[in-house]
């Protein structure tokens, strides 16, 4: 392996976290807002109602800006792959750019060619042609987030490839596998209905700031008692769909887990509190200040009530023996690619399960190189080696907590303002309209939350398991990161600057004149689609 300055890893780390979170700033609001005017249009189509019409093509100017800057700041995250990070590329690669591929071909090129039908196809198609291009739009835009979210799930749990020697990378082996990757599925579904999350505060929150201002009140009443509906359901799936995502970390990334519990030692069920707040001390591995709630942890996470959660120092311990053996693995491969031996291939593939182990061990290594190491200083290089299996527990324990906690609060105001809009005393709840108007970003910031918890969770591998970070990064310049750092960070201010000045003209235009006033068309009829106007 070639020896990579630590300082080109962790600008490399930083670079492409930062583009990922500003992308992602943009990513939940076009998820969500997708099947939200899907929503608005099917009632104006089922009902006739003009009020519907206008509320999805009001909405849906806000999604085209937002959908625009967010095409900009995704497709420069692909090619950072292939310039930051040569040796995951070859590495993995093939599972990996497979699903991003079929993104490109079957989600994005169907998303972007239905998207101009939907915004300047309104007087040119019928009304129900006109909704099932929606519908696309709305399906495109969900099924190129399934594809990438396959692609990250092949580097949390790999699935359907196989190491080969002779290539030195892994192999495509079963699109079934790579396809149906639990991980995949459960955070495919958890990170699509955040979406819907965003949006449905988005909307609320919008329209609550009419609502505070008396203005478009037909318009803002509609738009925001369907919001909040839209909205706790989709909070109850997210919370839902996250228990899902534990049980598959407990069982498959424990040392994430126990990170996001802030677990040091094996648990003792079922009496083990789930800690709400403390302060994880990384150096010390131990926690302070801790605030815990007892009986909770162990059903949460095992869904059981005598089922121990493994402990990080457990875990380090167990990670011993892997070592030692992923040392054996590579050292054998490392003779096979010159010898071609079958007894160095059999030797290797013996130990081949804790190869990534044996990588893991290169960084205390002569020159990164694991078999340099003199027999008698094997121990030193395998205990020194063992807390490097763990994340960074702070980061993880409290982006993970700040998600929950936020969760939580979007529930609540969910449930208050469907409760109050229904009971037509919204108007009267000032309070609840600026706390819903001053919500809007924080399911964005859920979110981001959330992926810093997958992402760093997964420390210190890019592929779990198989390839640590240190050696997936290219051996470029500390000055070429640098340029590349700070010439992203300002190119991607200046796109949110873009989207926020926009967004603001917008919303506070309003819709057209005409949608301010409730329309009345020719032969109205009853519906369960149909909301009454709220009472002034």
């Amino acid at each position: 392996m070639e020896f990579i300055n630590p300082d080109v890893v962790d600008l490399s780390r930083f670079q492409f976290a930062l583009t990922a979170l500003y992308h992602f700033m943009f990513v939940p609001l076009t998820l969500g807002l997708t099947f939200m005017l899907a929503a608005m249009e099917t009632v104006y189509v089922v009902t006739g109602r003009q009020i519907y019409k206008d509320m999805a093509q009001f909405w849906g100017k806000l999604f085209g800006i937002n959908f625009a800057i967010g095409v900009a700041t995704g497709i420069t995250m692909e090619f950072e792959f292939g310039t930051n990070w040569s040796m995951y590329s070859h590495f993995f690669g093939d599972m990996f750019g497979t699903p991003l591929a079929i993104e490109g071909l079957m989600a994005f090129f169907m998303e972007s060619t239905f998207v101009g039908l939907m915004f300047f196809g309104w007087d040119r198609l019928s009304k129900q042609a006109h909704l099932a291009i929606t519908y696309l739009v709305a399906l495109g835009s969900n099924l190129s987030a399934l594809w990438i979210l396959i692609a990250n799930a092949g580097m949390n749990m790999p699935e359907g490839a196989h190491f080969d020697p002779e290539t030195m990378r892994m192999q495509f082996e079963s699109f079934v596998d790579l396809v149906f990757n639990p991980d995949a599925q459960a955070k495919f579904v958890h990170t699509s209905v955040a979406g819907y999350v965003s949006a449905a505060m988005f909307v609320m929150g919008i329209s609550a700031f009419y609502l505070l201002r008396g203005q478009h009140r037909q318009f803002a009443a509609r738009s925001f008692r369907m919001a909040a509906l839209f909205g706790i359901i989709s909070t109850v799936a997210v919370i839902t769909l996250g228990d899902v995502l534990g049980r598959l970390d407990y069982e498959k990334q424990p040392t994430k887990i126990a990170a996001i519990e802030g677990l040091w030692h094996t648990s003792n069920p079922p009496f083990e509190p789930w800690i709400v707040a403390a302060l994880p001390d990384d150096a010390r591995q131990e926690n302070h200040y801790e605030i815990g709630v007892p009986l909770v942890l162990t059903p949460l996470i095992t869904h059981t009530f005598d089922q121990p959660i493994t402990g990080m120092h457990e875990l380090e311990e167990q990670a011993g023996p892997r070592i030692r053996s992923g040392i054996d693995a590579v050292a054998a491969l490392r003779r096979y690619g010159v010898t071609h031996s079958g007894t160095d291939l059999a030797q290797f593939t013996a130990h081949e399960q804790d190869m990534g182990y044996g990588l893991l061990a290169a960084r205390h290594a002569p020159d990164q190189d694991v078999t340099a190491i003199p027999a008698d200083q094997i121990d030193d290089v395998v205990r020194a080696t063992q807390p490097d299996i763990l994340p960074n527990v702070f980061v993880t324990f409290w982006s993970f907590r700040l998600m929950v906690f936020l969760s939580l609060w979007f529930f609540a105001l969910f449930a208050i303002s469907a409760y109050l809009s229904l009971k037509r005393r919204l108007e009267r709840s000032r309070l609840l309209l600026k706390l819903c108007m001053w919500s809007i970003p924080l399911p964005i910031l859920a979110t981001e939350f959330g992926w810093i918890t997958a992402e760093a969770g997964r420390q210190p591998w890019t592929v779990f398991g198989w390839l640590p970070t240190f050696l997936s990064a290219s051996s470029h310049g500390v000055s070429y990161m640098v340029f590349s750092l700070v010439g992203f960070v300002l190119l991607y201010s200046v796109f949110i600057a873009a989207e926020l000045y926009l967004m603001f003209k917008f919303a506070r235009l309003g819709p057209d004149h005409d949608s301010m006033e409730p329309h009345a068309p020719a032969a109205p009829k009853a519906s369960a689609f149909d909301m009454r106007p709220m009472a002034s």
